[in-house]
């Protein structure tokens, strides 16, 4: 069974941005032979990932990534059975929203940032899937 799982949480430690490449090697390498994909947004000290796979390896990497100590402040934004994924041709993207047209983000929140703590789940998925449709993502690997 295909799920999807949208997070969010913060950088631990903001001293330390080689933590955002080395979450990016990491995922880049072992999901592919999970069957995961999914894509990773940052900016402003904040993660929101959207991750798709089976259920098992779904929660098993959640529940690494809520250990993770880098990560802090990690909350569940949405979850759901799926039929078909919308990042199967990605391991790992990313989007760098320092280098983004504010107005994608203002489209979603009341202010310019990215802060998935202050809306929906649903509301973080679409501009997930904007971000996608708007060529914003990188690192499609």
């Amino acid at each position: 069974m295909l799920v999807r799982l949208l997070y969010v949480s913060r950088l631990a430690d903001p001293s330390k941005p080689e933590h955002i490449d080395a979450i990016l090697a990491t995922s880049r390498t072992h999901n592919p032979a999970l069957g995961i994909t999914g894509i990773l947004c940052y900016g402003a000290g904040i993660f929101l990932q959207a991750i798709e796979g089976g259920r098992d390896a779904v929660s098993e990497l959640y529940n690494h990534i809520c250990k993770d100590t880098r990560h802090k402040d990690v909350v569940l934004l949405h979850f759901e059975e799926i039929t078909e994924r919308r990042f199967g041709g990605w391991t790992m993207g990313q989007v760098n929203l320092a280098k983004l047209n504010t107005s994608i983000v203002l489209k979603y929140s009341e202010k310019p940032e990215l802060n998935p703590y202050g809306v929906s789940g649903a509301v973080s998925l679409a501009l997930l899937e904007e971000l996608m449709a708007t060529a914003s993502i990188i690192g499609r690997a």
